[in-house]
């Protein structure tokens, strides 16, 4: 029997949040069930529904998608967050994976990362774009057990 992975689906573009939803309904192990479009809203449904997984753009109205990461990591801490965003660069990655999400990738590659992404993060693995933080592949490492990201100059396990 397949477990039911419960998703939040964070993001201000209407159009792209339907079409991330879209792709979404075609894991079947997968539900979003509940979409938010600003970071208090998210914060809201992550403290509610305790959902297993946040899909959370950074660019959010309200509060930003980093911001809410936080607030969300208190109160809802088995909730694992998956940034998808526009923004590409190292010192932002960083800070995204230091507010206790797990994954990252890059909006552009959507199409390419969604899957790779949900399926190593619901396994407790890190997942990064390629490009993102000078890596050629997508990383997927697993996380560190004090919840540090698991970026190339840090110490981890493959």
């Amino acid at each position: 029997m397949r477990t039911m992975n419960s998703v939040l689906l964070v993001e201000d573009f209407g159009p792209f949040r339907a079409f991330v939803s879209t792709l979404l309904r075609e894991k079947p192990d997968v539900q979003v069930v509940s979409e938010a479009s600003d970071g208090l809203e998210a914060v809201r449904r992550a403290r509610e529904l305790h959902p297993d997984l946040i899909l959370m753009d950074i660019g959010l109205p309200g509060l930003n998608g980093i911001e809410a990461a936080r607030r969300i990591r208190e109160l809802a801490p088995r909730s694992r967050i998956v940034f998808l965003t526009q923004e590409g660069s190292s010192e932002v990655v960083e800070e995204a994976l230091s507010s206790g999400a797990l994954g990252y990738f890059h909006k552009p590659r959507a199409a390419n990362d969604l899957f790779p992404a949900v399926a190593a993060v619901l396994e407790g693995k890190q997942f990064v774009s390629n490009g993102l933080i000078g890596s050629k592949e997508p990383m997927i490492t697993l996380r560190a057990r004090n919840h540090r990201p698991c970026l190339q100059e840090t110490p981890c396990l493959r």
